[in-house]
Protein backbone atom coordinates (compact mmCIF):
# COMPACT_ATOMS: atom_id res chain seq x y z
CA UNK A 1 0.00 0.00 0.00
CA UNK A 2 1.45 3.48 -0.89
CA UNK A 3 2.07 6.18 1.03
CA UNK A 4 -0.77 8.08 -0.96
CA UNK A 5 -3.39 5.64 0.92
CA UNK A 6 -2.97 6.67 4.30
CA UNK A 7 -3.16 10.58 2.95
CA UNK A 8 -5.99 12.78 4.63
CA UNK A 9 -8.04 13.83 1.42
CA UNK A 10 -7.20 17.33 0.25
CA UNK A 11 -9.49 19.77 1.43
CA UNK A 12 -10.96 22.75 -0.19
CA UNK A 13 -13.23 26.49 1.33
CA UNK A 14 -14.60 27.57 -1.42
CA UNK A 15 -15.42 31.38 -0.07
CA UNK A 16 -18.21 33.32 -1.38
CA UNK A 17 -21.30 35.50 -1.08
CA UNK A 18 -22.07 39.18 -1.24
CA UNK A 19 -19.78 41.94 -2.40
CA UNK A 20 -18.18 43.81 0.33
CA UNK A 21 -18.87 41.28 3.08
CA UNK A 22 -14.96 40.81 3.61
CA UNK A 23 -14.39 37.95 1.27
CA UNK A 24 -10.58 38.83 1.07
CA UNK A 25 -10.24 38.97 5.00
CA UNK A 26 -11.78 35.51 5.16
CA UNK A 27 -8.83 34.21 2.34
CA UNK A 28 -6.10 36.09 4.06
CA UNK A 29 -6.97 34.10 7.18
CA UNK A 30 -7.14 31.17 6.04
CA UNK A 31 -4.06 31.29 4.43
CA UNK A 32 -2.45 32.44 7.40
CA UNK A 33 -3.64 29.02 8.94
CA UNK A 34 -1.39 27.80 6.13
CA UNK A 35 -4.12 27.00 3.47
CA UNK A 36 -3.03 27.50 -0.04
CA UNK A 37 -5.04 30.65 -1.10
CA UNK A 38 -6.63 31.73 -4.43
CA UNK A 39 -8.56 34.61 -5.55
CA UNK A 40 -10.76 34.52 -8.38
CA UNK A 41 -10.85 31.50 -9.46
CA UNK A 42 -13.34 30.42 -12.21
CA UNK A 43 -15.68 28.21 -12.14
CA UNK A 44 -14.36 26.38 -15.55
CA UNK A 45 -11.21 25.46 -13.52
CA UNK A 46 -11.97 23.99 -10.26
CA UNK A 47 -12.46 20.85 -11.24
CA UNK A 48 -8.82 20.68 -12.47
CA UNK A 49 -8.03 22.38 -9.53
CA UNK A 50 -9.39 19.88 -6.93
CA UNK A 51 -7.87 16.86 -8.67
CA UNK A 52 -4.27 18.61 -9.33
CA UNK A 53 -3.00 18.08 -5.51
CA UNK A 54 -4.22 14.36 -5.74
CA UNK A 55 -1.54 13.69 -8.60
CA UNK A 56 1.09 16.37 -7.65
CA UNK A 57 0.96 16.99 -3.35
CA UNK A 58 2.67 13.87 -1.52
CA UNK A 59 1.27 15.45 1.87
CA UNK A 60 -1.96 16.82 3.48
CA UNK A 61 -3.30 19.95 1.15
CA UNK A 62 -5.82 22.38 2.11
CA UNK A 63 -6.60 25.26 -0.04
CA UNK A 64 -9.00 28.33 0.25
CA UNK A 65 -10.53 29.74 -2.81
CA UNK A 66 -12.80 32.72 -3.12
CA UNK A 67 -15.38 32.52 -6.03
CA UNK A 68 -17.64 35.33 -6.68
CA UNK A 69 -19.84 37.46 -9.40
CA UNK A 70 -16.91 38.64 -10.92
CA UNK A 71 -15.85 35.64 -12.83
CA UNK A 72 -18.12 35.06 -16.14
CA UNK A 73 -20.89 32.54 -15.49
CA UNK A 74 -20.27 32.16 -11.95
CA UNK A 75 -23.74 32.02 -10.41
CA UNK A 76 -25.18 29.67 -13.46
CA UNK A 77 -22.14 27.01 -13.61
CA UNK A 78 -21.00 26.84 -9.43
CA UNK A 79 -23.86 24.67 -8.07
CA UNK A 80 -23.68 22.58 -9.89
CA UNK A 81 -20.30 21.88 -10.40
CA UNK A 82 -20.00 22.16 -6.65
CA UNK A 83 -22.21 19.59 -6.17
CA UNK A 84 -20.79 16.94 -8.59
CA UNK A 85 -17.45 17.41 -7.41
CA UNK A 86 -18.74 16.69 -4.07
CA UNK A 87 -20.77 13.82 -5.30
CA UNK A 88 -17.24 12.68 -6.61
CA UNK A 89 -16.07 12.65 -2.75
CA UNK A 90 -13.60 15.54 -3.13
CA UNK A 91 -13.72 17.14 0.10
CA UNK A 92 -15.34 20.63 -0.72
CA UNK A 93 -17.01 23.35 1.59
CA UNK A 94 -18.86 26.05 0.88
CA UNK A 95 -18.34 29.61 3.72
CA UNK A 96 -20.62 31.88 2.48
CA UNK A 97 -20.55 35.22 3.83
CA UNK A 98 -23.31 37.98 4.40
CA UNK A 99 -24.02 41.53 5.72
CA UNK A 100 -27.04 43.79 5.69
CA UNK A 101 -28.11 46.25 2.93
CA UNK A 102 -27.31 49.46 5.18
CA UNK A 103 -23.46 48.35 6.61
CA UNK A 104 -22.86 46.93 2.64
CA UNK A 105 -23.86 50.64 1.47
CA UNK A 106 -21.71 52.34 3.45
CA UNK A 107 -18.77 50.24 3.09
CA UNK A 108 -19.08 50.83 -0.69
CA UNK A 109 -19.75 54.78 0.09
CA UNK A 110 -16.14 54.62 2.22
CA UNK A 111 -14.07 52.81 -0.03
CA UNK A 112 -15.92 54.96 -2.85
CA UNK A 113 -16.11 51.18 -5.38
CA UNK A 114 -18.84 50.76 -7.84
CA UNK A 115 -20.85 47.34 -6.86
CA UNK A 116 -19.74 44.93 -10.18
CA UNK A 117 -23.68 44.21 -10.60
CA UNK A 118 -24.79 47.83 -10.51
CA UNK A 119 -23.31 48.96 -13.71
CA UNK A 120 -21.86 52.35 -15.06
CA UNK A 121 -23.58 54.77 -12.60
CA UNK A 122 -25.73 52.52 -11.49
CA UNK A 123 -27.00 52.90 -7.78
CA UNK A 124 -24.98 50.44 -5.08
CA UNK A 125 -28.74 49.07 -3.15
CA UNK A 126 -29.77 48.11 -6.86
CA UNK A 127 -26.76 45.87 -7.54
CA UNK A 128 -27.19 44.18 -4.27
CA UNK A 129 -30.58 43.34 -4.63
CA UNK A 130 -29.27 41.30 -8.24
CA UNK A 131 -26.88 40.22 -6.24
CA UNK A 132 -28.62 38.71 -3.07
CA UNK A 133 -31.35 36.91 -5.38
CA UNK A 134 -28.84 35.54 -7.87
CA UNK A 135 -27.02 33.82 -4.87
CA UNK A 136 -29.84 32.49 -3.14
CA UNK A 137 -28.93 29.00 -4.61
CA UNK A 138 -25.67 29.08 -3.21
CA UNK A 139 -26.26 30.57 0.18
CA UNK A 140 -28.48 26.80 0.74
CA UNK A 141 -25.30 25.03 -0.36
CA UNK A 142 -23.43 27.01 2.18
CA UNK A 143 -21.35 24.46 5.46
CA UNK A 144 -20.44 27.57 7.05
CA UNK A 145 -22.90 30.99 6.67
CA UNK A 146 -21.36 34.22 8.72
CA UNK A 147 -23.28 37.44 9.15
CA UNK A 148 -20.25 40.03 8.92
CA UNK A 149 -22.66 43.36 9.34
CA UNK A 150 -20.99 43.87 13.03
CA UNK A 151 -17.78 42.44 12.12
CA UNK A 152 -14.68 44.64 12.35
CA UNK A 153 -12.05 43.07 9.84
CA UNK A 154 -10.35 41.75 12.81
CA UNK A 155 -13.77 40.12 14.41
CA UNK A 156 -14.11 38.46 10.58
CA UNK A 157 -10.28 37.28 10.61
CA UNK A 158 -10.88 35.78 14.44
CA UNK A 159 -13.94 34.03 13.63
CA UNK A 160 -12.88 32.51 10.87
CA UNK A 161 -9.44 31.34 12.38
CA UNK A 162 -11.73 29.90 15.02
CA UNK A 163 -13.78 27.99 12.58
CA UNK A 164 -10.94 26.43 10.87
CA UNK A 165 -8.29 26.27 12.87
CA UNK A 166 -8.43 22.84 14.02
CA UNK A 167 -6.75 20.46 11.91
CA UNK A 168 -8.88 17.39 9.97
CA UNK A 169 -12.65 17.14 9.36
CA UNK A 170 -14.55 19.78 11.08
CA UNK A 171 -16.69 18.88 13.83
CA UNK A 172 -20.12 17.52 12.19
CA UNK A 173 -22.32 19.89 13.49
CA UNK A 174 -21.37 23.65 15.12
CA UNK A 175 -23.40 25.14 17.60
CA UNK A 176 -22.92 28.80 17.50
CA UNK A 177 -24.24 30.75 20.21
CA UNK A 178 -24.69 34.46 19.95
CA UNK A 179 -26.09 36.84 22.95
CA UNK A 180 -27.54 40.03 21.99
CA UNK A 181 -29.76 43.01 22.98
CA UNK A 182 -33.21 43.16 21.68
CA UNK A 183 -33.24 47.07 21.64
CA UNK A 184 -30.28 46.15 19.03
CA UNK A 185 -32.34 43.81 16.82
CA UNK A 186 -32.53 40.04 16.26
CA UNK A 187 -29.10 37.86 14.42
CA UNK A 188 -29.97 37.81 11.61
CA UNK A 189 -27.95 34.78 11.28
CA UNK A 190 -30.18 32.72 14.09
CA UNK A 191 -31.51 29.51 13.96
CA UNK A 192 -33.26 29.09 17.18
CA UNK A 193 -33.84 32.24 19.39
CA UNK A 194 -34.48 32.14 23.24
CA UNK A 195 -35.80 35.43 25.04
CA UNK A 196 -34.89 35.21 28.51
CA UNK A 197 -36.35 38.83 29.52
CA UNK A 198 -38.35 37.27 31.89
CA UNK A 199 -35.66 36.21 34.29
CA UNK A 200 -34.38 38.72 37.12
CA UNK A 201 -33.14 41.50 35.63
CA UNK A 202 -29.28 42.85 37.21
CA UNK A 203 -29.93 46.33 35.57
CA UNK A 204 -31.94 47.82 38.61
CA UNK A 205 -29.97 46.67 40.99
CA UNK A 206 -27.16 49.96 41.25
CA UNK A 207 -23.95 47.75 42.21
CA UNK A 208 -24.88 45.24 39.45
CA UNK A 209 -25.88 47.17 36.34
CA UNK A 210 -22.41 48.33 35.63
CA UNK A 211 -21.14 44.50 35.65
CA UNK A 212 -22.21 42.29 32.69
CA UNK A 213 -23.11 38.76 33.14
CA UNK A 214 -19.68 37.12 32.95
CA UNK A 215 -19.31 38.59 36.77
CA UNK A 216 -20.20 35.70 39.44
CA UNK A 217 -22.23 38.58 41.32
CA UNK A 218 -24.41 39.29 38.89
CA UNK A 219 -24.96 35.11 37.90
CA UNK A 220 -25.81 34.67 41.47
CA UNK A 221 -28.01 37.30 41.70
CA UNK A 222 -29.92 35.96 38.32
CA UNK A 223 -30.09 32.18 39.13
CA UNK A 224 -31.01 32.94 42.59
CA UNK A 225 -35.07 31.67 42.07
CA UNK A 226 -36.01 28.22 41.59
CA UNK A 227 -37.77 28.91 38.30
CA UNK A 228 -34.35 30.03 36.95
CA UNK A 229 -32.83 26.97 37.90
CA UNK A 230 -35.66 25.21 36.12
CA UNK A 231 -35.49 27.17 33.10
CA UNK A 232 -32.03 26.33 32.75
CA UNK A 233 -32.18 22.74 33.42
CA UNK A 234 -35.00 22.29 30.70
CA UNK A 235 -33.27 24.70 27.93
CA UNK A 236 -30.08 22.05 28.49
CA UNK A 237 -32.00 19.69 28.16
CA UNK A 238 -34.17 20.88 25.04
CA UNK A 239 -30.52 21.81 23.31
CA UNK A 240 -29.74 18.17 24.13
CA UNK A 241 -32.28 16.77 22.36
CA UNK A 242 -32.40 18.76 19.22
CA UNK A 243 -28.58 18.52 18.11
CA UNK A 244 -28.52 15.08 17.48
CA UNK A 245 -32.00 16.12 15.61
CA UNK A 246 -30.35 18.34 13.67
CA UNK A 247 -27.27 15.92 12.84
CA UNK A 248 -29.09 13.44 11.28
CA UNK A 249 -30.61 15.79 9.39
CA UNK A 250 -27.36 16.20 8.14
CA UNK A 251 -27.26 20.26 9.57
CA UNK A 252 -23.37 21.51 9.83
CA UNK A 253 -24.01 24.68 12.05
CA UNK A 254 -26.98 25.47 14.89
CA UNK A 255 -26.46 29.17 15.73
CA UNK A 256 -28.29 29.76 19.17
CA UNK A 257 -29.51 33.18 20.19
CA UNK A 258 -30.25 34.32 23.81
CA UNK A 259 -31.56 38.01 24.31
CA UNK A 260 -32.55 40.11 26.72
CA UNK A 261 -33.07 43.73 26.82
CA UNK A 262 -29.46 45.14 26.10
CA UNK A 263 -27.41 42.08 26.10
CA UNK A 264 -25.34 42.84 28.88
CA UNK A 265 -26.60 40.54 31.96
CA UNK A 266 -28.89 37.85 31.57
CA UNK A 267 -28.88 36.70 28.35
CA UNK A 268 -24.86 36.75 28.94
CA UNK A 269 -24.87 34.43 32.05
CA UNK A 270 -27.23 31.71 29.79
CA UNK A 271 -25.33 31.29 27.56
CA UNK A 272 -21.73 30.88 29.43
CA UNK A 273 -23.61 28.62 31.79
CA UNK A 274 -24.79 26.78 28.81
CA UNK A 275 -21.36 26.18 26.83
CA UNK A 276 -19.74 25.15 29.95
CA UNK A 277 -23.09 22.63 30.87
CA UNK A 278 -23.97 21.43 27.35
CA UNK A 279 -23.55 17.55 27.45
CA UNK A 280 -21.85 17.37 23.74
CA UNK A 281 -19.72 15.00 22.25
CA UNK A 282 -17.78 15.63 18.65
CA UNK A 283 -19.91 19.05 18.85
CA UNK A 284 -17.92 22.10 18.65
CA UNK A 285 -19.16 24.97 20.30
CA UNK A 286 -18.46 28.77 20.01
CA UNK A 287 -19.93 31.92 21.93
CA UNK A 288 -20.02 35.14 20.55
CA UNK A 289 -21.79 38.35 22.80
CA UNK A 290 -22.58 40.82 20.41
CA UNK A 291 -23.60 43.98 22.27
CA UNK A 292 -21.88 43.25 25.53
CA UNK A 293 -19.55 46.86 24.70
CA UNK A 294 -23.03 48.49 23.76
CA UNK A 295 -24.45 51.39 25.96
Amino acid sequence: MSSQDHQVPARFVVITGLSGTGKSTALKALEDLGYYAVDNLPVGLLPAFVKLPLRHVGESFQAALVMDVRAHDFVERFPRTFLRLANQGHNLELLYLEASDEVLIRRFSQTRRQHPLSGPGGLVREGLDRERALLMPLKELANQIIDTSRFTVHDLRQEVVNLYRQSGEPASIQINFITFGFKYGLPQEADLVMDVRFLANPYFVDELRHLDGREPQVVDFIFRGQESKEFLKKFKELLEFLIPAYQREGKTQLTVALGCTGGHHRSVAVAEWLVRNLATSGVRLTLRHRDIAME
